[in-house]
Formats: C-alpha cells, sequence, structure tokens
C-alpha cells in the first residue's frame, strides 16, 4: 500500500498499474467528504478509471495530476477488482452515482453546487433534471467550457468566479485529461472541493443513457459506451484496455520525468 494523502492518513493509496488510487468505496467516500467538506477548500478529487490510469502511467505530469488529489477514486471496477487484493472493501466510485449521492444529501447539509464544462444546451437539461430529481437543491452556478486551453488569467477568474458564487462543490466536466489537468493547477485556490467527473452531466441530464447495471458490474461499461460511439471510441479502447492488461500482469512500471 502507497503512502497516505499527508493531510488525511485514513486515505491509503493503492498502486494500480504504479498509479496510486484511494482504496475506499462509496460509502466511506461519502463518509470521509460529508465529514472533511469544510476543509477541503481547494483541494481535488478524481475520478480515475482504466483509461486515465493508463495515462498517468505513461505521461508523469499526468500522473502528479492523479497522485495529488486528496482522492483517486476508482470509478472503474478494473481498479477496485485489482485494489481489492490489497484493500478488501475497495468498491467502485462512478462520476454520476457519486454527484448523486452528494445531491441526495445536500439539502440536510446546506451544501449548494458550481457546475463547470460542457455546452451551455446540456447544461439547461442538467438543471431541469436535477430541479426534478433533487427538490431544493441549490445550484449556486452553471458554466459551459470554452473547449480551448485557458489562460493562466482565465483559470484564476474561473477560480474565484466559483469562489465567490458560495457554493461547497465544483463539478468539473471536461472529459480526461483536461479536468485533472486544470483541477491539478487550481489547487490551493479560493474555490471549494473540485471533482472531476467527465461525461457524468450528460448522464444525469438524460442526454446519454447510462449503461445497465448488468453491464456496470460485469466491468462491460465500456462495451456499452463503444456501441454508443464505435467511431470515436474504438481506437481508444483498443489501445487503452490492451496497455491496462498488459501493465497489470507484467508489472511493468510507469515512466518517471526527470
Amino acid at each position: 500500500m502507497l503512502k497516505s494523502y499527508h493531510h488525511y492518513p485514513e486515505l491509503n493509496r493503492v498502486p494500480v498499474i504504479d498509479v496510486p488510487i484511494t482504496g475506499t468505496n462509496m460509502s466511506e467516500c461519502v463518509d470521509f467528504i460529508t465529514h472533511n467538506i469544510d476543509n477541503l477548500h481547494g483541494e481535488y478529487i478524481c475520478v480515475s478509471n482504466a483509461h486515465t490510469s493508463v495515462m498517468a502511467h505513461d505521461d508523469p505530469s499526468y500522473w502528479s495530476c492523479q497522485a495529488e488529489s486528496v482522492m483517486s477514486v476508482p470509478d472503474g471496477k478494473p481498479l477496485s477488482v485489482v485494489g481489492r487484493k490489497t484493500v478488501a472493501s475497495m468498491g467502485r466510485v462512478t462520476g454520476p452515482d457519486l454527484m448523486r449521492e452528494i445531491f441526495s444529501i445536500s439539502a440536510q447539509h446546506g451544501w449548494s453546487h458550481y457546475f463547470y464544462g460542457n455546452e451551455q444546451k446540456n447544461l439547461e437539461a442538467l438543471k431541469e433534471s436535477l430541479q426534478e430529481e433533487y427538490p431544493g437543491l441549490e445550484i449556486a452556478g452553471m458554466e459551459p467550457s470554452v473547449f480551448r486551453p485557458l489562460s493562466d488569467g482565465e483559470k484564476r477568474d474561473l477560480s474565484r468566479r466559483i469562489a465567490d458564487s458560495g457554493a461547497d462543490f465544483a463539478w468539473i466536466a471536461l472529459g480526461a485529461p483536461r479536468q485533472e489537468v486544470l483541477m491539478h493547477e487550481l489547487k490551493g485556490g479560493p474555490q471549494p472541493l473540485m471533482i472531476g467527473v467527465g461525461g457524468a452531466f450528460n448522464v444525469l441530464a438524460g442526454v446519454v443513457p447510462e449503461a445497465p447495471i448488468w453491464m456496470q458490474n460485469l466491468s462491460l461499461e465500456w462495451l456499452y459506451r463503444l456501441m454508443q460511439e464505435p467511431k470515436r471510441l474504438f481506437k481508444r479502447y483498443l489501445v487503452t484496455n490492451t496497455k491496462f492488461l498488459f501493465y497489470q500482469f507484467t508489472g511493468a512500471k510507469r515512466k518517471e520525468g526527470k
């Protein structure tokens, strides 16, 4: 088991293809956030899967984005399956389900939320869906991505806008690796806890269908997504899944920066 996150000794990391993934499950993750949210301003959580782990294995700078989060939770079932060899209770913490869990208890805690990323029309669909599903959920702000790299000044302005909104959570949906890189760059800023959730906005908005539970339980979400977008995802999944299996079974060490 790898070293704990320095501020929170209970957050032990498990090496999955030499990438430090937090040995947690959904209930433990939500419990940690609930008890520490007031102290997590400027921190971020990565929702990690096989694809992000392979990228981190191959890219030292992206490895740092995963390693320096307060948590990098096992979204992908392969990560939790590998991790259970070290932490028996390790289980999946998917982006959409983490959002649902947090939203379901937000009213009782008085938490509010800022949403950054995606397109305006999808954010509007998300807002409508959340207001229907979670009456009383406080939305502090919603802001679409500009779909280009932000300047340093724009990053500072974004951090300040989120902070000024008074939100307790900032949900970042830019997709990997952009969202993890941005959160890493904003780490230590005035904004609240950031959580990178990739395509979860579209799932909760009903824009993109979610894989059936039986496929999720069999680690076949990648296949479901591939069926939805074969042209875009075929090469990615072919390369990612092959590399993940190769790294796992050969014990190949990650690339390290100078």
